[in-house]
């Protein structure tokens, strides 16, 4: 389980850059895993400020994304992992922009959203972002064809 935030100002989305496999640069949306026993609005606050600086509200939930993947067996065996990421919305209230020290990030910045789309990114801004702009009553949107 996993919280994540849209954080949109002045037609900029918040972004933090994580290192990515081989350590190619990716864009993420920031937020990340549930402690245990944590409620997840209570985690995308603390994601939020542990990779960015700022403090958010949250302002609703946008929807879900559950993924289901099986990667290659390790010792003789195959993991099956089902992850679920809810994905909110959120406003600034506080805080300075600044970057994470030794954490899964280590750059924060805004993005203009039409720069997104040329961003080496993961899919799950692709899919907050849909959410964020469809704002879907089923609180999800369909996988993209291809």
């Amino acid at each position: 389980m996993a919280a994540y935030a849209v954080v949109v100002r002045d037609g900029q989305l918040l972004l933090a850059r994580s290192p990515g496999p081989g350590g190619i640069p990716e864009w993420v949306l920031p937020g990340g895993g549930m402690e245990h026993g944590e409620d997840p609005h209570d985690t995308v606050r603390r994601e939020v400020e542990e990779e960015t600086g700022y403090r958010i509200e949250v302002t609703g939930l946008l929807g879900v994304d559950s993924t289901r993947h099986t990667f290659p067996a390790r010792l003789g065996r195959a993991v099956d992992h089902h992850g679920v990421r809810l994905v909110y919305e959120g406003r600034v209230t506080g805080g300075e922009l600044c970057h994470e020290v030794g954490g899964s990030t280590d750059l924060a910045a805004w993005q203009p959203l039409d720069a997104v789309p040329g961003l080496v990114r993961v899919r799950m801004v692709d899919i907050a972002l849909r959410l964020w702009r469809e704002r879907p009553a089923a609180g999800r949107v369909e996988p993209a064809e291809g």
